[in-house]
């Protein structure tokens, strides 16, 4: 048995964990927080983005994701890959999720609320102290 890091995160034991395959934006303003976001019947905050569909790249699947959900139109090509990376999933509980995660610019853009989203903010590492947030972004884009 493994023991759970700063941030509850229990890496897989010899890959008995289901894996939920998502590509995530990391998205932040002027003053360096990440947007996150809720969806609606959930209560953890996390990154935009989502699954993607048969035969889109990760890419693809973000840029998708990014205007169904937040109203930002950013093209698959303007997103800069920051890794891939695992953690528990939020949602589904003894599950992981493997992100394929990029840097998004909005330039003028502003995020809306949209198809299946019920909250979106902007956070810094000390509203990791008070919010329900994805385990993902939690342990690497929230770090201080």
């Amino acid at each position: 048995m493994t023991t759970p890091d700063a941030a509850g995160y229990r890496p897989p034991d010899a890959a008995t964990r289901p894996v939920i395959e998502v590509s995530a934006a990391v998205i932040r303003d002027r003053h360096g927080r990440l947007l996150l976001v809720r969806k609606a019947g959930t209560t953890a905050f996390m990154q935009p983005g989502g699954k993607p569909e048969p035969g889109e790249s990760a890419a693809e699947t973000l840029s998708r994701e990014l205007e169904e959900e937040l109203g930002l139109r950013i093209a698959p090509a303007s997103l800069r890959s920051v890794g891939t990376f695992r953690a528990a999933a939020a949602n589904e509980a003894g599950h992981d999720v493997v992100a394929a995660v990029f840097d998004a610019e909005l330039g003028s853009q502003e995020p809306r609320i949209a198809a299946e989203i019920a909250e979106l903010r902007w956070a810094s590492a000390e509203d990791a102290e008070v919010l329900d947030i994805a385990p993902l972004a939690r342990r690497f884009f929230l770090t201080v």
